[in-house]
């Protein structure tokens, strides 16, 4: 309950029977961890409304749904926290479940849209229903007892309202001793995790750290960076030579039967802080293509082009070990500033029950590479999409479909053929001129990799003016929209009244 820095006394108090304590220190170390941010909204005193923080309240919940007293749930926020205990209340109770974001995507701290889409997606096919860009405004109730939530733009009942809309440091305790506070509320500390008092430490969630991209303070309440500071801290704490650097802030997290992961800077935040950047993005074979238990793994490398230093990796994958691997491995070399062309050169084991021949990471490492160069050229997948849904924002563009016929005629039926033109990829090299000269021609393919080989081709015969998708259908295919044969979702993330949605 207090920190006497002068007599170096920490007073306790049991939380049980109330018995005040006192505690003498040489060394002291703070790790008081997050406490979550609850929303000022009417409404979060009802029963039934939790923000989970600590153990007690999630036995209170697990027995609330195994009386049969929960049979529709809403968690705000749509954060790690808020996904998992979503999926936790469908997947294991049958819970009819919904999410509530007010930002305009999942996970907007580590995820750009197109990866946040993928996962909203997956979460809609396991029945768990999502809804960003939607802030509630209160949280309705009937004899104390919580009956729903109340957003800008619907009403949901619900039986449990789970408040999960994010944490801060818990640093009160050091405020109050005096001790130094950062700009985002945690306690300030150096590579030693000493705090302005020199006999007093802190790790973890209540503290801040620097990001080794930026150079600037970042909150990362993540249990990986608290379990490495702690080690830092109690060997400086018995006096031995270490420092902490600073971390990438790398994340995964599984939602049913996938997994999203992401180190480093999105697009967004690596534009937020002034680096000019394009993406590689790439859908190949987790293990090799033959391997029986296969599965395509989306991977996305965010890169300054001028330099050519990896920014980012993201990545979204069947709920395996390939991601994970991807993104450890990414995380390593980011955090040494690494280059396109150390990821080109990365070495890696192969068998073909673990990985292809190349590694995904290389492969976008050579992506990006062709990015870099200019010899490639690709269009920015939210273009795209907005096209699919008005064609008069781009009147001259047609796509080229490589595919085999009987995947591509399905499209350019439904579509239409002055727009969607279909030529496998076997014969573009003697059907070439059937392309028209006044479009801009889009190739198209299921995962990208050949539409790569068509663009050089065109363009050694003068043909220049043609774009792909990276990643192709395989990505788009995860998104859910309604213009793909066979898909019945819409496109739930898009926006097309705003141009910089369409653009950005």
């Amino acid at each position: 309950v207090r920190i006497d820095r002068i007599g170096m006394v920490v007073q306790a108090r049991d939380v049980i029977t109330g018995k005040q304590e006192s505690f003498t220190y040489d060394r002291l170390l703070i790790a008081t961890g997050s406490i979550p941010l609850v929303s000022r909204i009417e409404g979060t005193e009802l029963d039934g409304v939790f923000a989970v923080t600590d153990l007690e309240k999630a036995v209170d919940i697990k027995q609330r749904i195994a009386k049969g007293m929960v049979g529709r749930a809403v968690v705000v926020g749509g954060g790690s926290t808020g996904i998992e205990m979503a999926e936790a209340l469908s997947d294991l109770w049958g819970v009819e479940t919904t999410i509530v974001e007010a930002q305009r995507q999942l996970l907007p701290a580590q995820l750009d849209w197109l990866f946040a889409a993928m996962l909203s997606t997956h979460l809609e096919e396991n029945k768990v229903t999502v809804h960003t860009g939607e802030e509630v405004v209160a949280i309705n109730g009937e004899n104390s007892k919580v009956t729903g939530v109340e957003t800008d733009r619907r009403t949901i009942e619900a039986d449990l309202v789970i408040l999960a809309t994010g944490v801060r440091p818990r640093s009160e305790l050091a405020a109050g001793a005096g001790l130094t506070i950062t700009p985002l509320g945690g306690i300030m500390v150096n590579q030693r995790f000493e705090s302005n008092d020199p006999n007093i430490y802190a790790v973890g969630g209540c503290t801040t750290s620097i990001n080794l991209i930026t150079g600037r303070e970042e909150y990362r309440p993540y249990g990986s960076l608290a379990i490495r500071q702690g080690r830092i801290a109690g060997d400086a704490m018995a006096g031995l030579p270490v420092r902490f650097s600073g971390g990438v802030g790398t994340f995964i997290m599984k939602a049913f039967d996938r997994s999203v992961a992401a180190v480093g800077l999105n697009r967004g935040m690596a534009e937020k802080e002034g680096f000019v950047v394009d993406t590689a993005r790439i859908v190949p074979s987790d293990r090799e293509h033959f391997y029986p238990d296969q599965a395509l793994i989306v991977i996305e490398m965010i890169f300054e082009r001028k330099t050519r230093r990896v920014l980012g990796v993201q990545g979204f994958a069947m709920m395996n070990d390939s991601l994970l691997a991807r993104v450890n491995t990414a995380a390593l070399l980011i955090g040494k500033q690494a280059a396109i062309d150390d990821f080109i050169a990365l070495e890696t084991a192969y068998a073909p029950p673990f990985s292809p021949t190349i590694d995904p990471l290389a492969q976008a490492g050579s992506v990006a590479d062709n990015l870099c160069s200019g010899r490639l050229r690709q269009v920015r997948l939210r273009r795209f999409l907005a096209w699919m849904e008005d064609f008069s924002l781009e009147p001259d563009w047609l796509v080229l479909d490589i595919r085999n016929p009987k995947e591509s005629a399905l499209f350019a039926e439904k579509i239409g053929t002055d727009k969607w033109l279909t030529i496998p990829y076997e014969e573009v090299r003697s059907r070439y001129d059937e392309l028209p000269v006044d479009k801009m021609i889009i190739i198209v393919c299921n995962s990208g990799h050949r539409t790569y080989d068509i663009q050089v081709f065109l363009d050694q015969i003068g043909r220049n003016d043609t774009m792909i998708i990276g990643g192709g259908l395989s990505v788009i295919r995860r998104l859910g929209v309604d213009w793909l044969p066979g898909q019945g979702m819409s496109l739930r993330f898009k926006n097309n009244n705003k141009r910089d949605d369409i653009y950005g």
